[in-house]
């Protein structure tokens, strides 16, 4: 242990570690999907793969609506209750460690990091919006988080959405999600492209200001008590943390940083020299282990899927037959 680099008892090195072995996780988890999905569209001719459930965190309205399904029926969505045991997954682990499922497990997060990164070293740095038209961009993704909202929790009738809970559009769901990526339109490619050179020249551009889920989880993520402390007692105004912030968080200027912005991603902490700051609890007056944080956040997912799959609520109620069924018909959903 002596004869370790001193970077990797830092907090951002764990984090990273986290993030890129979660990514290829992830795209593990994608390809495994793929070659199951295209099991059917062969009619069984081609080598049968297992469904892996956790593809369905990336169906984040579907589980909304399942949400709404769940709490006034009192029923678990079975077509796609993984979806679901996730979305609560990183609901909680919001309430508690901040929005640190947005910079420690989100796939998305994670390219966009990489790529104003590689602009960073490309561009000699990264640029910054106008004040002004930050704050009125960042309110994109608030208003499209109550867009959802109202459409449905207030608009949708229960009639409709029994009937989409049950609906073969919802059970094609993630199968229409990975056409949109392996049959992808030439408007969402220039979209997505559009949104990754941005993301050169503007940290984390979808995260900041477009991204409904991530608004969701910032609000919740208020009322967390792990936040990110500064002993003003031990601060030396350097500036490297509020620099040092993804986020443009004036770090340096606050106490505690209570803004939804804040993903806990630990880069103020690294930062700073002086063992000014902090993740801690409001009670704690002892400093907690730097490891504590990061096993936390995973201990949290890990404990989330184990109670879906223990619970029942993790495997999807369609059986090899609907399949064979539904995914060749998919175009007529």
């Amino acid at each position: 242990m002596k004869n370790l680099p001193r970077s990797c008892f830092e907090p951002r090195f764990w984090r990273l570690l986290i993030q890129w072995l979660f990514f290829a996780w992830i795209v593990v988890i994608g390809v495994q999907f793929g070659l199951f999905v295209h099991h059917f569209e062969m009619g069984g001719d081609a080598s049968y793969y297992s469904r892996p459930p956790g593809v369905e965190g990336f169906l984040p309205l579907g589980a909304l609506t399942s949400l709404r399904y769940t709490l006034f029926s009192g029923q678990f969505d079975p077509l796609h209750p993984a979806a679901l045991v996730l979305f609560v997954t990183f609901v909680v682990m919001s309430l508690l460690t901040k929005k640190s499922f947005c910079s420690w497990l989100c796939p998305v997060g994670t390219l966009s990091e990489l790529l104003w990164k590689i602009g960073q070293r490309w561009l000699g740095g990264t640029y910054q919006i106008w004040r002004w038209l930050d704050f009125i961009l960042r309110s994109g993704k608030y208003l499209l988080l109550l867009f959802f909202v109202k459409l449905l929790f207030f608009d949708m009738p229960a009639q409709a959405l029994k009937h989409f809970v049950t609906s073969p559009y919802w059970a094609m769901s993630d199968v229409k999600m990975l056409h949109f990526f392996t049959d992808i339109s030439t408007t969402s490619l220039l979209v997505i492209l559009g949104l990754s050179v941005l993301s050169l020249f503007y940290k984390n551009f979808w995260c900041r200001y477009l991204c409904p889920y991530g608004a969701l989880l910032g609000v919740v993520s208020i009322a967390s008590p792990f936040k990110i402390r500064r002993d003003t007692s031990l601060c030396v105004q350097c500036q490297h943390c509020s620099q040092a912030c993804p986020s443009s968080l004036p770090v340096a200027q606050k106490k505690v940083i209570r803004s939804p912005e804040c993903t806990a991603c630990l880069s103020c902490v690294t930062a700073c020299n002086d063992n000014a700051l902090q993740m801690a609890l409001p009670v704690v007056k002892k400093t907690l282990p730097r490891w504590v944080f990061p096993v936390l956040v995973v201990g949290l997912y890990a404990t989330g899927v184990t109670i879906g799959m223990v619970s029942g609520h993790w495997q999807t109620s369609l059986t090899y037959d609907n399949y064979m069924y539904l995914i060749p018909r998919l175009k007529f959903f």
